[in-house]
């Protein structure tokens, strides 16, 4: 028999986060450039697996890879300041140092957001949005 919780039906199925499972080609220059831009590394199991977070906000970055996958897999970080992740990404990115990585330019969409598109070493796309008052 399964005992019975004194929580009430609410808070049992309350949720305290999502993960996202990050693919990286190369673990380790993933790594390093997401620690570059400013996430630290809260755990890892030290053979590919890495609990990333930034702000409070976290992902799994995982050794695994599959090519269309990467290049298909997105995440959306809401920012205060679009511009701000664009000068701060293209200084990453001045050292040369992240193989394929880049960043475009920030964007304003017809959706209403502010987006600098940056793509990771592995492909995966990073859409630092910010939302604008109407």
């Amino acid at each position: 028999m399964r005992p019975v919780s004194n929580l009430s039906s609410e808070d049992r199925f309350a949720v305290e986060d999502v993960r996202a499972f990050v693919p990286a080609l190369d673990f380790a220059l993933s790594k390093a450039f997401y620690e570059s831009m400013g996430w630290c590394t809260l755990w890892t199991d030290g053979d590919g697996l890495a609990l990333m977070e930034l702000s409070g906000y976290r992902f799994m970055l995982q050794n695994f890879y599959v090519k269309e996958w990467a290049e298909n897999f997105m995440l959306t970080i809401v920012v205060s300041d679009a511009m701000a992740w664009f000068d701060r990404v293209s200084d990453v990115l001045s050292s040369g140092s992240y193989g394929p990585a880049r960043v475009a330019q920030p964007k304003l969409e017809d959706w209403g957001g502010t987006v600098t598109y940056v793509w990771d070493p592995s492909g995966v796309l990073l859409h630092f949005t910010q939302f604008t008052a109407t």
